[in-house]
């Protein structure tokens, strides 16, 4: 799935103490680490040495960094440091104008910088950094050429430019050409998604850049192949995805350039005359070919065996290729990306390769998870995901974070059902990705922080994985990430959270690492902060307050309010959803602690829940209805849904329901049963038109959603106008096929019943028949309908009659022949049900009607009310006791003319009574 009080470091009544008020300094540390202390006498942190100081500024964000650098003079003076400014990551918070006017002062040599999104790159200009070196881009879909034209107008000492590797669709052919001509030194130029890029263009960059070593022209529908010949300084050049290009001169251009080193045509439909051409190459020694079509026809794989020169594709073994770029490896193909970062000597070529290497295999890799091509399931076990866990261990940080987001996304084969596949996600964890991926999670870098959570987040689908996530101290990671300030990280983190909630075994670790907080502060911090923090907390805090401790946890942490406060503000469907799931879920534990009336009392919690039952998103009505549900068990909570609107409501979503799901469908009866308890609801509910769908709903063939509909109908036909209503619309027949067919023993017993009030002699009482309470004709007959009803009656209570033990319990005054008789005749969810006073009078009145069978029915459901271990079988047998109905009940255990059945049952009710009683005596 899925999103404030801080706690502090230090406090001191000195100025200068109390100064790391940073969130992502204190995450840092946090993390996996219990160095740092947090008591008042141990740190005098202004006597630090420098260098420390400067090392703890390192780490942190440059809002942090700025915040911190201006607690005191000397760590002003400190945090100005060039050393901590020649760098900057924009990426983890939003950066305006306004902001880098602010930063300019500390920039004068700021030479590498990355950013996010469009907002972003305008800002660049305000840092006035004519010295900058590198820039790297994310989100860069809305960088127009302006933009972009005036960011290479700003930066003439431009040498690495790089926007990707999302797709730069509003950037043409024109920006390019500005570039070139503004940024001279520019050596490498990386882009991704471009629409165009012509002649004129790729001529003026060969033309202007004559140190211009790499191009990347990623996943763009036209580069003019021809004239990248053209560019004799390039060594690497990447065209992966890249559409419409002619391989034929292509090749025989692009194989006399006499700089070429490294060549990526991953994902291209580059045919194999071409792959032989540019192997024939004098100079190219690593050509990537990852998931060519034509390259890769099953059981047609071409062989390319040529001397000095590396071909990287699906079918062949890549770690084995790339290690023949080294003399010494052997039988440790497996290592060479870790070897070669170990040996990393003055080999410059060999550098440049490997560097390369890593980056255009991330990108690849990535993309190719993204799509989630047929038939590379033996890829990705084999090769793939091993390939993605050396990389992460790269020490380019864009390289780690691809690779990263990379497992995030090769393990989901359906994203919209959280589905992963369980044979890769395990193979990431059988080659130890899981505690690489919570080492980059700890890093000070946001950038990997936020991967690493997603990766974790997606496999911990997988129970074995989530496992070993939570072995691995995964659990105290993910919570300290989710309390970040930054909102993606927090919100990767938030879904880590959710996923390893899913299972029982892990709530109560959550919480005691301070996951509930952390989750319920997410949504104060971020309350509009889009629907993908929320969600995620919201969705872990459902599946939290499914547990009873853990649900008081987040009722204490506030969690409530800020459930709440979702349900009534929030306008994406997916917040509202886990919101109402949270709600639901707190309020289920309404026998152990007092949620489901905290629930209930929140303002505008109810109206809330009520409004979103008539939302057009299905999960919404769903969740919503579910919360109804059980807050209905709450006798306050009945009355405030009724006045909010909860009876209409439910009744329309009841009504309109008939091809949705089974889920929805069970929780609208469900509620409707809840609400239906209440007198003076089940009689709005019949006058709002509720009996029919309930009806409709009584047919299904779902277990679940017609016993739900045979309890609310057993409540409705309590009053005698609403039993009427249920004859006229039919729903005799479907009480009746319930009653003798369903699979459930609760959708019997509760048919059984409702069948029972409706012809115990109360609903002749209220209409004469052929007509309804509100005088409208109806062809019905009743006495046909008592007649089916009363059989199916007799034969659903003779399934729990045994001829031999029942002679043997009417033959004996012993205890066990009736305790017998009473364990096989009990039905467990029974002892679930709550009957008013009114309601076990009912049935107590019944043992005196002239009907034998209604006598044995109405004998039978007070052995369910009161059998010992019920849960409200205490409060029965007081109600029985207080009304003297002991003597109705000896009564109709010593009839001649009674049945049998109703004998032996009013003996075991008076039986049970006798052992409540002994209970309420000691």
């Amino acid at each position: 799935m899925s999103r404030r009080v801080r706690r502090k470091c230090v406090e001191s009544k000195k100025k200068n103490k109390g100064i790391l008020g940073s969130d992502s300094y204190l995450e840092i540390f946090d993390v996996g680490s219990s160095r740092l202390s947090r008591r008042d006498d141990e740190v005098n942190w202004t006597s630090l040495p420098d260098d420390t100081v400067l090392q703890l500024f390192s780490c942190l964000n440059y809002r942090d960094r700025a915040s911190l650098s201006s607690t005191c003079q000397s760590w002003r003076g400190l945090g100005n440091s060039n050393c901590l400014w020649n760098s900057l990551d924009l990426r983890s918070h939003k950066c305006d104008a306004a902001t880098a006017t602010l930063l300019a002062s500390r920039c004068a040599n700021l030479e590498k910088i990355r950013f996010r999104g469009a907002e972003s790159a305008i800002a660049i200009m305000n840092f006035q950094a004519r010295a900058l070196r590198e820039i790297s881009g994310d989100f860069c879909r809305e960088i127009t050429d302006s933009t972009l034209a005036v960011m290479a107008a700003r930066h003439g000492a431009l040498e690495s430019l790089q926007l990707g590797p999302d797709y730069c669709d509003k950037i043409s052919s024109d920006a390019i050409k500005a570039v070139a001509l503004c940024c001279p030194k520019l050596k490498r130029l990386r882009l991704s998604g471009v629409r165009e890029i012509d002649q004129d263009a790729i001529n003026t960059l060969g033309k202007n850049c004559g140190q211009l070593a790499e191009i990347g022209f990623m996943d763009c529908v036209s580069v003019d192949e021809g004239a990248l010949g053209n560019v004799v300084s390039v060594r690497f050049l990447s065209v992966a995805g890249t559409r419409n290009l002619k391989w034929t001169s292509a090749s025989e251009v692009w194989s006399k350039l006499p700089n070429l080193i490294g060549l990526d045509v991953s994902r291209t439909d580059i045919s194999q005359s071409a792959v032989s051409k540019l192997l024939s190459s004098q100079n190219l020694k690593v050509l990537s070919a990852l998931n060519c079509p034509a390259l890769e026809e099953e059981g047609n794989y071409p062989v390319y065996n040529v001397k000095g020169k590396l071909l990287l594709a699906i079918f062949k073994d890549i770690f084995k290729e790339i290690s023949n770029l080294f003399v010494d490896i052997t039988n440790k193909e497996r290592d060479v990306l870790l070897i070669w970062r170990d040996l990393m000597n003055g080999d410059k070529n060999g550098n440049e390769i490997m560097t390369w290497l890593e980056w255009i295999l991330s990108h690849s890799l990535l993309r190719i998870a993204e799509t989630n091509p047929q038939g590379l399931d033996n890829f990705w076990l084999k090769q793939g995901a091993a390939l993605l866990l050396c990389l992460m261990q790269s020490s380019q940080e864009d390289v780690q974070e691809r690779a990263a987001t990379g497992l995030a996304t090769f393990v989901v084969i359906d994203d919209e059902n959280a589905t992963v596949d369980c044979g890769r996600a395990e193979a990431v964890m059988n080659d130890g990705g899981i505690r690489l991926l919570l080492d980059l999670a700890r890093s000070c870098r946001e950038g990997l922080q936020s991967e690493a959570a997603k990766a974790i987040a997606n496999l911990s689908v997988n129970a074995k994985v989530a496992k070993a996530v939570a072995e691995e101290g995964g659990i105290n990671i993910l919570a300290n990430l989710a309390k970040s300030m930054n909102r993606l990280v927090a919100e990767e983190a938030a879904g880590g959270l959710w996923n390893l909630s899913v299972g029982e075994e892990h709530k109560g670790a959550i919480a005691e690492a301070g996951g509930v907080t952390a989750l319920v502060d997410l949504i104060f911090k971020w309350p509009s902060g889009g629907d993908g923090v929320l969600e995620r907390a919201a969705g872990a805090l459902a599946n939290l307050a499914a547990d009873d401790k853990c649900s008081m946890e987040v009722a204490v942490a506030g969690g409530v309010h800020a459930l709440v406060t979702l349900a009534r503000s929030c306008k994406f469907e997916g917040v509202q959803e886990q919101a109402a799931r949270a709600l639901a879920n707190l309020a289920a534990h309404g026998d152990s602690n007092s949620n489901n009336a905290a629930v209930g009392q929140e303002e505008g919690a109810l109206e809330a829940l009520v409004k979103l039952t008539r939302s057009q998103h299905e999960g919404v009505r769903q969740e919503a209805a579910g919360a109804l549900w059980n807050l209905s068990f709450d006798d306050r909570n009945r009355e405030a849904i009724a006045q909010a609107g909860g009876v209409e409501a439910l009744v329309a979503l009841a009504q309109n329901c008939s091809t949705a799901s089974q889920g929805l469908q069970e929780r609208a009866a469900g509620a409707l049963w809840g609400l239906s308890v209440s007198e003076a609801n089940s009689i709005a509910i019949g006058q709002e038109g509720g009996v029919a769908p309930l009806i409709a709903l009584a047919r299904s063939e779902a277990e679940d959603v017609h016993e739900t509909a045979a309890g609310a109908l057993w409540n409705l036909a309590f009053n005698p106008g609403n039993a009427l209503r249920v004859v006229e619309e039919g729903g005799v027949p479907a009480l009746v096929h319930l009653c003798s067919s369903s699979v459930s023993k609760m959708a019997r017993f509760m048919s059984a019943l409702a069948l029972a009030y409706m012809f115990d002699g109360r609903m002749d009482e209220v209409a004469p028949i052929g007509s309804s309470s509100e005088g409208i004709p109806k062809s019905v007959s009743l006495d046909g309908a008592r007649r089916m009803a009363l059989k199916k009656i007799e034969s659903f209570v003779l399934t729990f009659s045994d001829p031999q033990s029942f002679a043997a319990a009417a033959a004996s005054s012993a205890p066990a022949s009736l305790a017998q008789v009473a364990e096989a005749a009990r039905i467990q969810e029974a002892g679930h049900l709550r009957c008013s006073g009114a309601e076990i009078g009912r049935f107590v009145a019944m043992l005196r009607n002239p009907s034998s069978t209604l006598k044995a029915c109405a004998a039978f459901a007070l052995l369910q009310f009161t059998i010992p271990g019920g849960r409200h079988a205490m409060h029965h047998a007081s109600l029985l006791q207080k009304t003297g109905s002991a003597r109705v009940l000896r009564a109709a255990a010593a009839a001649a003319t009674a049945p049998i059945e109703a004998k032996i049952f009013a003996r075991i009710v008076l039986r049970n009574l006798e052992h409540h009683n002994g209970e309420t005596s000691i």
